[in-house]
């Protein structure tokens, strides 16, 4: 893969890079709290006395772009990890500091990262459009997990590792998630009729069962990796969650309103 990214990645000079935000864990949890504050209070009291927002082109531009920033994602990360093979996929660590990919760990967790604070804008939307359904707790908590969980990770115990995996199934299931935000916005007319909605669901369980099976399977064939047990332990935790949050949506969302029509 001889790609432009490549270049810059491999040409940034060696030693920490400063990112922005990344530093400390401090503004992700500030954006966080502002975040909760707008969605659940300033937002709502500010459009109490307001018409909802129409939003078609803002949200046609943003979800559009959050497919071409998964897309490119997930393949930088699938040659990384597949092609180029730079992690043990058996106990994946994080890169020492003189590891001549150690700044393309850096820089795409810090791409990804970013991204998890641009994906706080959809519940922007639908405040602005007063959509206040949508805006479930399941919907909250994964936002909320996944901005602060890469700046306390990267903090703690350093970017990429074992989380790697899990930014790559997550740039997936948002390349196919965004895309039918975007369908669904362009032609509102045939929302009903886009079929694979359903599978979005069925992709965020079947990715957060691998991370599952990932983390099982490395603390039970590999016990001598050092990737830290903690955040093995992290990670099947809210695995567990996330399997049983999304079942339970898709269960009250699809089965259970198919079974009400027969």
């Amino acid at each position: 893969m001889n790609s432009t990214l490549l270049h810059f990645f491999h040409g940034l000079p060696k030693g920490k890079l400063y990112l922005p935000l990344m530093g400390t864990p401090i503004p992700s949890v500030v954006i966080v709290l502002a975040y909760l504050l707008l969605i659940f209070k300033v937002g709502p009291d500010f459009m109490k006395s307001r018409k909802p927002y129409n939003l078609r082109t803002a949200m046609l531009i943003y979800n559009l772009s959050q497919v071409f920033m998964n897309f490119i994602f997930f393949v930088m990360s699938a040659y990384y990890l597949f092609v180029k093979k730079t992690y043990n996929l058996c106990c994946m660590e994080v890169l020492p500091l003189n590891h001549p990919d150690k700044n393309a760990e850096r820089l795409m967790t810090y791409a990804f990262f970013l991204n998890k604070l641009a994906d706080l804008m959809d519940t922007i939307f639908f405040v602005l459009r007063k959509s206040y359904k949508q805006i479930t707790v399941l919907h909250v908590y994964h936002h909320v997990l996944m901005a602060l969980g890469v700046p306390f990770v990267n903090y703690f115990y350093g970017p990429g590792a074992q989380y790697g995996l899990m930014a790559h199934l997550n740039s997936f299931v948002h390349v196919v998630m965004y895309a039918y935000y975007f369908a669904s916005a362009w032609y509102p007319q045939v929302k009903s009729k886009l079929w694979w909605k359903e599978y979005i669901t069925k992709l965020q369980i079947l990715q957060f069962v691998i991370l599952l099976a990932q983390s099982i399977l490395t603390m039970t064939l590999n016990p001598g990796c050092t990737f830290p047990r903690t955040l093995q332990l992290t990670q099947l935790s809210l695995s567990v969650s996330m399997i049983v949050m999304f079942g339970n949506f898709y269960y009250q969302t699809y089965l259970k309103a198919k079974s009400k029509q027969h």
